[in-house]
């Protein structure tokens, strides 16, 4: 019988620890732009869910000693940056630090280990201002809070993963989204795309003809943990579809697909019921936007991924 799946706590119950661990990663994810070389759909800047935490790639170091990996360890609570000489840094998140110190040591200990780095401090895609390194605000860190949204958020990084495995095409790997605060994998048609809009992320990152799902803990505008769906360009007719689950629905204000943890929870099979959850938008998805079926058909494993 598969194992029950971990209540996540709504938002509202969480929201300081919340914002502050969304911060802590800005910075990881800030790091990644500085260093890392420049890919299509922005994928240098994706942060990874590890055993541990969120983390970034290995980075090319600085001063040109090898490379860095810079990590929040969700267990030990705590920034940790680690050089391939064998190197580490270690900076405690606890008990309740400001995002402006952890941000400081944070680099403080990748400049020491690595050499020079400058990152831009402007938080981006959330509704606060003050820069990174000049937070006070935001200080809340309780390990308690954070150890439901790390088992949760393990779980839906699995089911993503899975989902996007047998698809023949081109995919990102499951990545975690600093800005946004989430997880997501992006499945692509292979043809290029005119993006929503001429800002900076939307103009590199939404060039292409691609269906995503993804996975948040949930946040001022959307106050529960849920799973998302989406495709781009979306053509007229995209929101009608009757998505499986039942539960699943079109939530206009946000403008995709959504399915909530706790009804995922509830069922039987969590994990086979987010998984159909994922296939079943991407087959409405690929059936509208006129995919190439044979590769849709990929997604679900035909021809299977290994013979």
């Amino acid at each position: 019988m598969p194992s029950p799946w971990p209540p996540v706590p709504p938002y509202e119950a969480w929201s300081a620890t919340c914002d502050t661990l969304h911060a802590h990663t800005q910075v990881l994810g800030k790091l990644a732009v500085a260093l890392a070389p420049p890919e299509p759909q922005l994928q240098h800047a994706a942060l990874r869910l590890t055993a541990r935490g969120w983390e970034t790639a290995p980075l090319p170091a600085p001063d040109g000693s090898g490379a860095v990996v810079v990590a929040l360890d969700l267990r030990a609570h705590e920034a940790v940056a680690e050089h391939t000489d064998g190197g580490a840094r270690r900076v405690a998140l606890t008990p309740d630090r400001a995002v402006r110190e952890v941000t400081r040591e944070a680099l403080e200990a990748v400049r020491d280990l690595a050499g020079p780095v400058e990152i831009d401090p402007t938080p981006q895609e959330v509704t606060w201002t003050v820069p990174l390194d000049e937070d006070d605000e935001h200080a809340r860190y309780d390990p308690r809070e954070v150890a439901p949204y790390f088992a949760a958020a393990t779980r839906a990084a699995l089911v993503l993963a899975a989902f996007r495995a047998p698809f023949r095409g081109r995919s990102t790997p499951v990545n975690a989204w600093w800005g946004s605060f989430d997880l997501a994998v992006n499945l692509f048609s292979g043809l290029p795309a005119d993006p929503p809009s001429d800002d900076f992320i939307m103009r590199n990152a939404m060039d292409s003809q691609e269906v995503a799902v993804g996975w948040w803990p949930g946040d001022a505008r959307y106050g529960k943990a849920a799973f998302y769906a989406y495709a781009h360009p979306a053509p007229a007719g995209f929101a009608d579809a009757a998505i499986s689950p039942a539960a699943a629905r079109w939530d206009a204000a946000l403008g995709l697909y959504v399915l909530d943890w706790d009804d995922v929870a509830a069922t039987a099979d969590p994990f086979a019921t987010s998984v159909e959850f994922a296939r079943s938008v991407f087959r409405h998805a690929c059936e509208v936007c006129e995919w190439d079926p044979a590769l849709a058909a990929t997604a679900e494993g035909t021809p299977p991924p290994i013979a």
